[in-house]
C-alpha cells in the first residue's frame, strides 16, 4: 500500500469514527420515557429526565417570572404532564414566532410548546395540538376613562398589537382607519398602553383582565367574540406525547385538579 493510499484509508477511518460519535451523541440526547398510559407508548424527550417546554415570556398569568422562578397557569398544567412521565419540567424562553411556526419543535429545542397559544388552521399545519385546555377571546385594554369601547372609536388613533398573535390578525381585519404598532411581547405592549405610547392594546382577554386588576389606571373596555381555544403544541407526528398530554388534561379535569389550578391563577373556577 502506498503512502497516499494509507493516508486515504486513515482519513476514511477517521471520518467513520467521527460520524459514529455524532450518531451516538444524537441518540444519547434523545432519551426514552414510558408514559403512564395503558398503551405503553414511549415518549421521546430531547433531554434525559426533563420535559422541555418552549414558551415566550411574559404572558401573565399563563407564564411569567416571579423572582427567579417561572410560574403560571400553563406551567402548573405542564407540571402535571411531567409528573405523569416521572420527569421534571424545564422551561425555555424563546420568541413566539419560532414556537407557532413549529421551528423550535422541529429543531428539538423543546418537547412541547405551552404559551397561551390559540389553535388555528395555519398553526395546525406547522405542529400538532393537544385537546383544547382554555377558552379565550380578544379584548381591548385602554387607560381608564378614555372611552374607547370599540375599534371604531380608535379611528385615527394608535393600537398596540403583539406580533404573530391572533390579536394582531384580528386588528388587521377589523381595525379600519387605525394605526397599529407591533410589539415583540406582551410586556412591551402593556407598557405602551400604560405610558400612552398607544391609545389601546388588543390581546387575549385572560392576560388583559389580569393586568387591569393589578393596574387600576387601566381597564378592559371591550371583548370581541373570536371563540378561541388554547392548545399545547408538539412536533407534527409526535402522537405519543400528544396522547399523554391529553390523558393528563382529561384526568386533571375529572379529579378537579384543573379547577384548582384555574382558581389559583384566575380567582374563580372555570365556567361549566
Amino acid at each position: 500500500m502506498s503512502a497516499r493510499s494509507a493516508r486515504k484509508r486513515q482519513h476514511a477511518i477517521s471520518l467513520t469514527a467521527a460520524l459514529t460519535a455524532a450518531l451516538l451523541t444524537a441518540v444519547t440526547a434523545c432519551s426514552s420515557t414510558k408514559t403512564s398510559g395503558k398503551s405503553g407508548e414511549e415518549v421521546q424527550l430531547v433531554t434525559s429526565g426533563k420535559l422541555t417546554t418552549c414558551t415566550h415570556l411574559p404572558y401573565e398569568p399563563f407564564q411569567f417570572k416571579q423572582g427567579k422562578k417561572i410560574v403560571g397557569f400553563d406551567v402548573d398544567l405542564v407540571d402535571l404532564v411531567a409528573k405523569d412521565l416521572k420527569v421534571e419540567q424545564k422551561i425555555v424562553d424563546t420568541p413566539f414566532e419560532g414556537i407557532q411556526s413549529g421551528e423550535d419543535l422541529n429543531s428539538s429545542k423543546c418537547d412541547l410548546a405551552a404559551a397561551g397559544m390559540t389553535i388555528t388552521p395555519v398553526r395546525e399545519k406547522n405542529l400538532d395540538f393537544s385537546d383544547p385546555y382554555f377558552d379565550a377571546t380578544q379584548a381591548l385594554l385602554t387607560k381608564k376613562g378614555k372611552n374607547y369601547d370599540s375599534l371604531d372609536d380608535l379611528k385615527g388613533k394608535k393600537l398596540g398589537v403583539q406580533q404573530s398573535t391572533t390579536g394582531e390578525e384580528y386588528a388587521k381585519k377589523h381595525a379600519k382607519g387605525v394605526t397599529t404598532r407591533q410589539y415583540e411581547d406582551l410586556g412591551l405592549l402593556l407598557t405602551a398602553v400604560k405610558t400612552g405610547q398607544v391609545d389601546a392594546g388588543i390581546n387575549d382577554n385572560g392576560v388583559l383582565y389580569d393586568y387591569a386588576n393589578k393596574n387600576p389606571d387601566t381597564e378592559v373596555t371591550a371583548e370581541f367574540d373570536t371563540g378561541e381555544h388554547y392548545g399545547i403544541g408538539v412536533r407534527t407526528g409526535n402522537d405519543a406525547l400528544r396522547k399523554q398530554i391529553n390523558k393528563t388534561l382529561k384526568k386533571a379535569k375529572a379529579d378537579k385538579r384543573y379547577d384548582k389550578i384555574y382558581k389559583k391563577w384566575f380567582g374563580t373556577e372555570p365556567k361549566k
